[in-house]
């Protein structure tokens, strides 16, 4: 049975740190594109961060470049987001997804060229709120 189980989601303070986790099984994680997508009440899903299977490479959204960094452990089935200096605007349900295509990017699978991705999780909700 696939599942993603996203954790470490709560609320922060502007300026604070979170790191969010998502745990991987009943798939060979290091053969999937993984990623970070995010949708906030009333607004479309964003692609946040996606890394690929395996040359490592990442890509961010312009909205938290910088700020946010995505990383992979294939040996724990375990992908994470650490995100710095958040903002309000952060504030949304986060949730991984998976992806495996011979012709997939980083780029591709962040901004939905290759819709429908084949897994996601449950989400986690971040509050940036003082």
């Amino acid at each position: 049975q696939v599942q993603l189980v996203e954790s470490g989601g709560g609320l922060v303070q502007p300026g604070g740190s979170l790191r969010l986790s998502c745990a991987a099984s009943g798939f060979t994680l290091d053969s999937y594109y993984m990623g970070w997508f995010r949708q906030a009440p009333g607004k479309e899903r964003e692609g946040v961060s996606c890394i690929s299977s395996d040359d490592g490479s990442t890509y961010y959204a312009d909205s938290v470049k910088g700020r946010f960094s995505i990383s992979r452990d294939n040996a724990k089935y375990t992908v994470y987001l650490q995100m710095k200096s958040l903002k309000p605007e952060d504030t949304a349900v986060y949730y991984c997804a998976a992806f495996a295509n011979i012709i997939a990017t980083v780029h591709g699978m962040c901004n939905g060229l290759f819709d429908p991705l084949d897994y996601w999780g449950q989400g986690t909700q971040v509050t940036v709120s003082s």
